[in-house]
């Protein structure tokens, strides 16, 4: 079992590159130290992608972000950058004959 954070992130192939699907990924466990006063900070990271040809290997996106516990750095620098891991993958399948209802905005 790897017991230590790592900069790599490992991908796969995607399973089925001939559809698009989405894959979301939530990460409650981030922390980080802050740049300015070195205390701890913690965050939620959402990832949401249609895979092309290759996915995130999740062990591997868990230990990347265990990367940044003990660095200085702000969470819109290391959100930018690629920043507990929670993952739903929607795949939808419909009739070709569907149609979609129209979308209702709420002021």
């Amino acid at each position: 079992m790897t017991t230590k954070p790592s900069k790599e992130l490992e991908i796969f192939d995607n399973p089925a590159p001939e559809r698009d699907y989405t894959i979301r990924i939530r990460l409650p466990e981030f922390t980080c130290l802050c740049p300015k006063t070195g205390q701890p900070d913690f965050a939620t990271l959402h990832l949401e992608y249609v895979p092309e040809t290759s996915c995130i290997e999740l062990k591997a996106l868990k230990l990347y972000i265990w990367s940044f516990r003990d660095e200085g750095a702000f969470h819109e620098a290391v959100t930018n950058d690629r920043g507990g891991v929670y993952t739903t993958v929607v795949a939808e399948h419909k009739s070709p004959d569907w149609i979609a209802s129209t979308i209702v905005s709420l002021p």
